[in-house]
């Protein structure tokens, strides 16, 4: 009869995964089962033909399956994302437009509001009505120049500037200029 002694944990020879042992009582023989290896290879040298040439190791490759399915998907969700990303930032560029429009439509309602509110003074109504109206209070002449560049430049202190010709003499100084060249 044989029976199986077992040795304390940390005890007797380390176990090699793939190998069984059995020991027997009475002889001690010993069973070992073990995967089969290959063979190792030998090198052989081709006599005559030189030294032998040395075989280059495969490489190993660039991307694993793995890591090229994850960039494929990396690069899809970048594509699916970039349209939203797009309008999301088109829509705050209008947005931000929009504020500063609306900030521009309040100025301008605000200096409508004191331009309105002016218009309740009684002086600045006399002062419009004078000035565009061409109004007068009764006792007053009015009076008004028409083309006097020379008087108002005496009443200014500054140099009376040149004053522009009419039409009709700069159409007649162009005949007489045309009349007067040489005919080639």
């Amino acid at each position: 009869m044989t029976t199986q002694r077992r040795a304390p944990s940390g005890q007797g020879p380390s176990r090699r995964p793939g190998s069984s042992r059995v020991r027997t009582t009475g002889t001690t023989r010993v069973q070992t089962r073990t995967r089969a290896r290959p063979a190792p290879t030998r090198r052989t040298v081709n006599v005559g033909t030189g030294p032998a040439k040395r075989t280059a190791a495969p490489r190993p490759r660039a991307l694993t399956g793995r890591a090229t399915v994850l960039i494929v998907v990396f690069v899809a969700l970048a594509l699916a994302y970039t349209y939203p990303l797009r309008v999301y930032l088109a829509q705050e560029s209008q947005i931000a437009q929009l504020e500063a429009d609306q900030a521009a439509q309040r100025k301008l309602i605000a200096a409508k509001s004191q331009e309105l509110a002016k218009w309740d003074d009684p002086e600045y109504l006399r002062a419009q009505a004078r000035e565009r109206l061409f109004y007068v209070l009764p006792g007053e002449t009015p009076l008004r120049v028409l083309n006097d560049p020379a008087g108002a430049a005496k009443e200014s202190g500054k140099p009376a500037a040149a004053v522009p010709d009419r039409w009709y003499s700069t159409l007649w100084s162009s005949v007489q200029a045309a009349d007067s060249e040489p005919s080639n």
